[in-house]
């Protein structure tokens, strides 16, 4: 078993009145093992109290799914007997209303951007890689969020 940690600061920059009203800035910092980034509320929730320049959650989530089926996605390629030079994705989420009425990243599409060296993978054992990715994925497996790959053509 293996454990992750992040650690979320944030502390008010005005004053109580405004927090109260809700004019508040969002700027907070997640800090991992080594290193800190940036981080805030999406500015499609929260306006004008977002943090320019920062990740808010939901691209951080994006992020994550994108991140863990690249890098299974390498991983299964490998043992298949692929070379990958390149990968680029261009993840992208969408938060909408779920039946219940609650907000979530209900869908995000993956659009991996692939170049091998040597040996290119058909169409059906690409697919097949991409499907055995996906099960094999810790955060796709973590979360019930619809996940599908769209290959772009290769980078």
């Amino acid at each position: 078993m293996a454990s992750y940690r992040a650690t979320i600061e944030w502390a008010l920059a005005e004053d109580a009145e405004a927090f109260t009203k809700g004019r508040y800035s969002r700027a907070h910092t997640v800090s991992f093992q080594q290193h800190v980034v940036p981080a805030t509320a999406s500015a499609h929730v929260v306006g004008k109290w977002a943090a320019p320049g920062a990740v808010d959650p939901e691209e951080m989530f994006v992020a994550a799914l994108s991140n863990c089926h690249m890098l299974t996605f390498l991983h299964v390629a490998r043992l298949k007997g692929f070379v990958i030079t390149r990968y680029r994705d261009e993840a992208v989420g969408v938060m909408e209303k779920t039946p219940e009425g609650r907000m979530a990243v209900t869908r995000v599409t993956l659009r991996p951007a692939i170049t091998y060296e040597g040996r290119t993978p058909t169409e059906a054992e690409r697919d097949a890689m991409h499907h055995e990715a996906h099960e094999e994925c810790f955060i796709a497996n973590s979360v019930k969020t619809e996940v599908t790959v769209e290959e772009a053509d290769r980078v």
